[in-house]
């Protein structure tokens, strides 16, 4: 959702252009109440997830995604949930583009669940 989009977009061309791996991108627009029957949808579909925002790791949505679909689709998954989020401490703005996940981080993550 949001800003990450973007690079996720990237991320999911670089994975059909250099590995052949086909992504289904979610845009979940809200988050409160977010489409988890669209997310799960997916995983049942794909066995995989990988989730990705600008908020550090702990305490951030990614986890709440990646518990409700632990929850409704455990039996589907072929890999674990991936979170690729900003790192778990504090940075100065001005060191944005070191903090906040870029395309490559996003692929192989994408890479790894596929390759599970």
């Amino acid at each position: 959702w949001g800003g990450q989009l973007r690079v996720l977009e990237a991320a999911c061309e670089m994975a059909e252009k250099e590995r052949g791996i086909s992504c289904e991108l979610i845009d979940l627009r809200t988050l409160m109440p977010w489409d988890v029957e669209t997310v799960e949808k997916s995983v049942n579909k794909t066995g995989r997830l990988v989730v990705s925002h600008e908020a550090p790791v702990t305490g951030g949505f990614a986890a709440e995604i990646a518990t409700k679909i632990t929850e409704r689709c455990f039996l589907s998954l072929e890999a674990p949930i991936a979170r690729v989020c900003g790192y778990d401490t504090p940075f100065p703005l001005i060191y944005e583009k070191y903090y906040v996940p870029d395309a490559l981080k996003c692929f192989e993550a994408i890479v790894q669940a596929a390759e599970y």
